[in-house]
């Protein structure tokens, strides 16, 4: 291993856990309704956005309304964005005329961008107008990304509040989201990258000609605004088809480190946010590690995967650069082994190099990261939500070896909880499992895989598990652009979605109406190292048992196969 690379790969870590220590404490103020120096600002804002929408601040919601505003705003974002599509052809600021969008292809991107997925199955620069790429995708990265917040705050308020009977009010929280956290840190964001070198205009495509007379066309476009809360609000849709791989999107060594650290940062910084607001700063401490343990080991494993590079290729004469197939070449291998590391821990599916290229099991950590229900810091919101839900599975089990009724925040965890909780684990795994089976055994499934064997596998695995679990990224191995894929990976999107959402409000709604149980001596601590072990534990285990039987078929069997096993 090379000193430099872990040296990057260690200031990364340390940059991001000094600046996500103070933005979550920013947030749990935000949310706790507490001052912050941003209210001169974004309050006044924030009073013309509820008298014109009619909100009352001061009205919250039980489970059921919070979750009943949030589908149909969801819903409502769904239409417009696929009218969007469907008209393009007849609106404005689309200079280079392109046309409708498949309506197959339409349900998809809608679907995709509204739950914070951002899955293309299409080219960007060649597809989508300028309009649909700022009302319609932009706007979903900022929405989208509030939602997954406004749900763990609702989560947050659920445990922490004592014989309550609401959780919040949704259109507050989605509001407080977008003013106090995601646009300002998008405008700063925006600017920075423009002034490194991503573009940001409304220009027609340049059609140039090259020093030896070859016809070349540069897109253009706002990509600078969209680069931001793509890597903020962890979505990952890119304007260009080679996303942070395209110099326009990411051409510097500087951007490509803000990006890694754009993606993780909210996330990373909700575990202390959720600690302040329960009133215990350690349940947020513990959590934290215990994603960032889990990090490093995953991405230890893809560097070492990556640098040790294909034996196969190594035998052909070609020596050391082996490891660089399918890297950006201006990254290095350490630099797109973090990122790819970054962007599947997180379910953002920003690459900065393609993951199809990269050795089996260098592959399979992006994947599994995303099997584990993309709860190594995961999504902004939606990764501390599913955590959360592996923290009352952990204490349960906990309480069932020690023959004690489990608690958690000096709640009592019954089979309320554990029913909504195994459905917000259940139903991704079987979203994942049966979609990948159906593509692997009907033609319209086969025919789109450009690898036949273990890899073909993987790639349609990598697929629905990209799908199901909100992340985006593809394999870039396989044509999804199919009106087979397009339909069957919309709806794993929604099921990886609001399967996983619902289950967690409805947990929310029932842990705010219990009494705190006062600690004694048999209570098991939920803030040391031992409980940090557990959960780790607990969540690799069911990852294990759920997904092990596929990935042995897949990227395991291609590692054996490459090494001549």
């Amino acid at each position: 291993m090379r000193t430099m690379d872990i040296v990057q790969i260690l200031l990364y870590v340390v940059i991001l856990t000094v600046l996500a220590v103070p933005l979550g404490r920013y947030m749990a103020k935000v949310f706790s309704g507490e001052k912050t120096w941003t209210d001169p600002f974004f309050r006044p804002l924030e009073k013309l956005i509820y008298r014109l929408t009619g909100t009352e601040e001061q009205s919250e919601m039980g489970w059921k309304q919070y979750a009943g505003a949030l589908l149909i705003f969801n819903f409502c974002g769904f239409i417009v964005l696929f009218l969007l599509q469907l008209l393009q052809k007849y609106l404005p600021l689309n200079p280079q005329g392109f046309g409708t969008v498949s309506p197959d292809l339409a349900f998809n991107t809608a679907a995709s961008f509204i739950t914070n997925t951002n899955w293309q199955a299409y080219s960007g620069e060649s597809t989508m107008s300028y309009l649909v790429q700022m009302a319609g995708l932009t706007v979903q990265n900022f929405v989208s990304a509030a939602t997954g917040i406004a749900v763990v705050v609702a989560l947050t308020r659920g445990l922490a509040r004592k014989s309550a009977s609401t959780i919040g009010n949704f259109w507050v929280d989605i509001t407080r989201s977008i003013l106090w956290v995601l646009l300002p840190l998008s405008i700063i964001g925006a600017l920075i990258l423009t002034q490194q070198g991503v573009i940001q205009n409304f220009s027609t495509y340049l059609h140039l000609t090259t020093l030896d007379g070859g016809k070349q066309t540069l897109a253009m476009g706002p990509v600078a605004s969209q680069e931001a809360i793509k890597m903020f609000g962890t979505n990952g849709g890119g304007f260009f088809n080679a996303n942070s791989a395209h110099p326009f999107e990411n051409p510097t060594p500087i951007t490509n480190f803000l990006e890694m650290l754009f993606i993780l940062l909210i996330p990373a910084a909700l575990p202390f946010t959720f600690g302040r607001m329960v009133g215990n700063p350690k349940q947020g401490r513990v959590i934290f590690v215990t994603m960032l343990v889990l990090f490093l080991i995953l991405v230890g494993v893809t560097y070492s995967s990556e640098i040790f590079g294909n034996p196969n290729v190594t035998a052909l004469g070609i020596s050391g650069p082996s490891a660089m197939e399918g890297k950006e070449v201006r990254f290095g291998v350490a630099n797109s082994a973090l990122f790819a590391t970054v962007t599947t821990a997180a379910s953002c599916g920003a690459v900065n190099a393609m993951h199809d290229s990269l050795t089996p099991l260098g592959g399979m950590v992006p994947m599994l990261q995303m099997m584990l229900g993309e709860v190594v810091f995961g999504g902004v919101g939606a990764g501390l939500y599913g955590m959360l839900i592996f923290v009352i599975l952990t204490v349960f089990i906990v309480g069932l070896m020690v023959g004690r009724t489990p608690e958690y925040l000096g709640k009592k965890i019954e089979s309320w909880e554990m029913k909504m909780a195994t459905i917000a684990i259940l139903v991704p795994a079987v979203t994942i499992l049966v979609g990948s089976g159906l593509a692997s055994i009907t033609k319209a499934g086969t025919s789109s895989i450009l690898n036949p064997g273990p890899h073909g596998l993987s790639e349609i695995l990598y697929a629905f598990t990209s799908a199901a679990a909100n992340n985006g990224s593809a394999f870039a191995g396989l044509n999804a652009n199919t009106p087979f894929y397009n339909i069957a990976l919309g709806i794993a999107i929604l099921l990886g979605r609001f399967g996983i959402i619902l289950p967690v409000l409805a947990i929310a709604g029932g842990m705010v109406k219990k009494k705190a149980v006062p600690e004694g001596p048999g209570t098991f601590q939920t803030t040391g190292l031992l409980f940090g072990s557990l959960l780790a534990g607990i969540v690799i285990i069911i990852s294990a048992l759920t997904f092990f039987p596929a990935l042995a078929l897949g990227p395991i069997v291609e590692h054996l196969m490459m090494i001549g096993k």
